[in-house]
């Protein structure tokens, strides 16, 4: 395997190609005034959309926002078209503090997306906050996005070069008006999504409606995940009628294109692997990154999307093209395993909480410990403490009660409570890890700061030994594609190695599973997916991106975007070229008038 650079406490070779570190620099645990206040891992955002004419869209993406909201906690938003026009209300703060009933009752519709933001890139801002509404003569668009795009500096230039307004800095607004640029022109869509995928890089998951469609389409890698399930005709509250019958005909427009079951995956698999087939009759469609927001709803899950696919969804049906060719192998975002998806989600055809289970059997298997009990950090760290006390032996218990009642708020807290971090969310279990010899399981380590603060309250709770076992490897270098780690220096394994951090955080032992013992946990999800894919087509096998433990991105980082992102001696390896936008790129592509030849709707 190609790597960056990879250190640890037994040697490891890395490609030529890539450089390894070579001057350390001091690592004190400052991380500049930009850096995050705590030291866990933030996903940019979760996605929900949803076409179900005859019921409450609204209320729809409101429920499922708020099983996505561990995706994003700095704003919310709904869009919702009426068949005439697209309304958006969007606010700072989390789900259940945007909207009220009344909120939710105004927004009437037959579609409707939703969206909730951690910022990595754009301020945090109510400008930043999604769906991005665009609006370019009479193209009506709103845009919910999850993950970063690398090449926007260029783009937004130009368009604003071309007489188009921005209200943010964000890399979603670039993609919305540019998607509403190319359809403003070629009165296509599809074509202005087509267009626009073609010119953005980076990771990227995103739901769209206009008044009368919704539209979900994924980066070439499938980097961010975005699943497709279907609402049953019958609903309980009488709302859906007979619901919609699914098309057998021919779909219009694109040649390739595939209607309602082939563009479903009639014959995909199911997440627990077995064959799924779809009712003659369906209540609506859903698309969210999650198969939890399915779930909520009562939605069952059909398929993921596929790279590089778009997905329409209308009153004409259901319709499947491929937008941009997918990646020969793609790359899907590790850290879904690792943290940010629900343990309650499947992807691949395994629940998140199986592979995190099997990530802590792993972790015992590489690196065991004598202690008297296995404890996890709630909450993605429960999962794999249980796998690990089934696999050493060592008996399982509470350590840490998490206070699940923290959670944003506008009210600061004082530097006095600031200071004293964890215990803000975390407390010891005193009389259950006194005089114990601890095994402490958490995700990952980041930047250090709350293992530190963690250990120190272990002790001072009695414990006897504390040994920090992490079920992931190391993360070494900076994501670019919606994680908020796109500065190197911040991250304290880019610093030190495994030895120093366990000085540094007061453990008395400390490791971190491999590469190859993580992959291991995490099902080949590209089997299932190419035994689904519509009329027999080959769907490339899905690998994952593990650029932030192992220096290898799948989608090369423009100089302009990573520089100063990385320390001096880190070269990563870029599985792919980047590429530099000609100053004309948007007028040379508004040009190309292909599509629209050969493909007449």
């Amino acid at each position: 395997m190609a790597e960056g650079r990879f250190r640890g406490t037994a040697p490891r070779h890395h490609d030529a190609r890539c450089g390894a570190q070579r001057d350390r620099v001091e690592y004190d645990g400052a991380l500049g005034a930009n850096a995050p206040q705590d030291d866990a891992l933030h996903e940019e955002c979760g996605v929900f959309g949803v076409w179900a004419p005859g019921r409450d869209v609204a209320r729809l993406t409101y429920f499922g926002l708020m099983s996505l909201q561990h995706r994003g906690q700095e704003s919310a938003g709904i869009a919702v078209g009426d068949g005439g026009t697209v309304m958006v209300r969007k606010e700072l703060g989390l789900v259940s503090q945007v909207f009220t009933d009344a909120d939710l009752a105004a927004l009437p519709g037959q579609l409707a997306i939703g969206h909730v933001r951690y910022g990595t890139a754009g301020a945090k801002s109510w400008e930043a906050a999604q769906p991005h509404l665009s609006t370019i003569n009479d193209v009506i668009i709103a845009l919910a996005h999850n993950g970063t795009l690398v090449n926007t500096d260029e783009l937004r230039r130009q368009l604003i070069d071309l007489g188009v307004n921005f209200l943010s800095n964000s890399d979603s607004e670039v993609a919305a008006k540019l998607i509403g640029y190319f359809t403003q022109r070629t009165s296509h869509l599809r074509e202005g999504i087509r267009k626009t995928m073609e010119l953005v890089r980076g990771g990227y998951a995103m739901a769209l409606i206009n008044e009368q469609a919704l539209y979900a389409f994924r980066d070439p890698f499938g980097i961010r995940p975005l699943v497709l399930g279907y609402l049953p005709a019958d609903d309980q509250s009488g709302q859906s009628g007979d619901g919609v019958v699914l098309k057998h005909a021919a779909a219009e427009g694109a040649a390739d294109a595939q209607p309602d079951r082939a563009a479903a995956g009639a014959a995909g698999a199911a997440p627990n692997g077995a064959a799924h087939t779809l009712p003659d009759r369906v209540g609506g469609w859903i698309v969210a990154s999650e198969t939890c927001a399915l779930d909520i709803v009562g939605a069952t899950y059909v398929r993921d999307i596929r790279p590089g696919e778009i997905l329409r969804i209308s009153a004409e049906g259901l319709v499947s093209e491929q937008g941009v060719p997918a990646a020969p192998e793609a790359a899907e975002c590790i850290f879904e395993q690792v943290y940010f998806a629900r343990p309650d989600s499947l992807m691949g055809g395994k629940s998140v909480y199986a592979c995190r289970y099997d990530m802590g059997r792993q972790l015992a298997r590489e690196a065991p410990v004598e202690a008297d009990m296995v404890i996890g950090v709630p909450d993605s760290g429960l999962p794999p403490a249980e796998g690990f006390a089934r696999e050493s032996g060592i008996p399982f218990g509470e350590g840490l009660i998490k206070n699940r009642y923290v959670a944003r708020t506008f009210i600061q807290p004082t530097q006095e409570l600031r200071a004293r971090g964890v215990r803000m969310k975390l407390n010891p279990l005193r009389d259950n890890i006194a005089g114990k010899r601890l095994v402490v399981i958490d995700d990952s380590i980041v930047r250090g700061t709350t293992m530190v603060q963690l250990v120190h309250m272990l002790r001072e709770a009695g414990a006897a030994e504390v040994h920090v076992r992490i079920n992931s490897p190391e993360v070494t270098w900076p994501c670019f594609y919606g994680i908020d780690t796109d500065v190197q220096s911040q991250l304290i394994s880019a610093n030190k190695t495994p030895e120093e951090i366990c000085a540094y955080i007061g453990a008395d032992s400390l490791a971190f599973l491999s590469v190859e013992g993580l992959l291991a946990c995490v099902p080949a999800i590209g089997e299932s997916l190419a035994d689904g894919a519509p009329d027999g087509a080959a769907c490339p096998a899905r690998g994952y991106c593990t650029a932030c433990f192992t220096g290898v991105y799948p989608v090369a980082i423009p100089e302009s975007f990573g520089r100063d992102k990385f320390m001096p001696g880190y070269d990563p390896c870029n599985l792919t070229q980047a590429t530099t936008l000609p100053r004309d790129v948007i007028t040379t592509k508004d040009r190309d008038r292909s599509w629209e030849s050969a493909h007449r709707a």
